[in-house]
């Protein structure tokens, strides 16, 4: 009697497993096909730095070392140099301009505190997520990589409108 028992209790905790499972299959999938369907970015999304410019292509950044300051991992390596040509020659706004800007991917840790540190809005975070490389020397990010004007975006991605329902682990099917 107790064979009988068991199997019927197994048989009840298999039929009940299954029926959470089964519950499922009708529910929309939020599977996204990637990369032949691009990802969806939250607008305030962290991604790759990038490095702005004003609207005569003259570079944002002052080398005021706020940034490397604030980086709690100390992963930005600034060299500042003095341009002292007349302002409408020079490569930054101000006569001290970031000769060397390396940001080290392998120790940054996307806290955005470079980005708040910035007094002139320098540096932001864009939406460039693809930063596997196959050797950590690759990580090291200089300003050539960085400048807005000569970085390459992935089109594997767009960003959500502010008012749009995005995936999120707590939303209702």
């Amino acid at each position: 009697m107790s064979i009988i028992s068991d199997v019927i209790e197994s048989t009840k905790a298999i039929i009940k497993g299954m029926s959470v499972t089964f519950s499922y299959i009708p529910k929309e999938k939020w599977t996204v096909q990637y990369p032949d369907e691009p990802v969806t970015m939250q607008p305030r999304y962290r991604g790759m730095h990038l490095l702005h410019v004003d609207e005569l292509g003259r570079e944002k950044c002052v080398a005021c070392f706020l940034c490397a300051a604030a980086c709690p991992s100390d992963c930005i390596y600034i060299v500042a140099a003095d341009d002292p040509r007349a302002p409408e020659e020079r490569i930054g706004v101000d006569e001290r301009f970031a000769q060397v800007y390396n940001i080290d991917y392998g120790r940054c840790i996307f806290c955005g505190y470079c980005v708040e540190a910035c007094p002139k809005d320098a540096i932001t975070h864009g939406y460039n997520f693809e930063l596997s490389v196959y050797n950590r020397a690759d990580l090291l990010k200089t300003k050539d990589d960085l400048l807005i004007t000569k970085q390459k975006q992935s089109k594997n991605y767009r960003v959500a409108f502010s008012d749009e329902d995005v995936d999120s682990e707590y939303k209702e099917v």
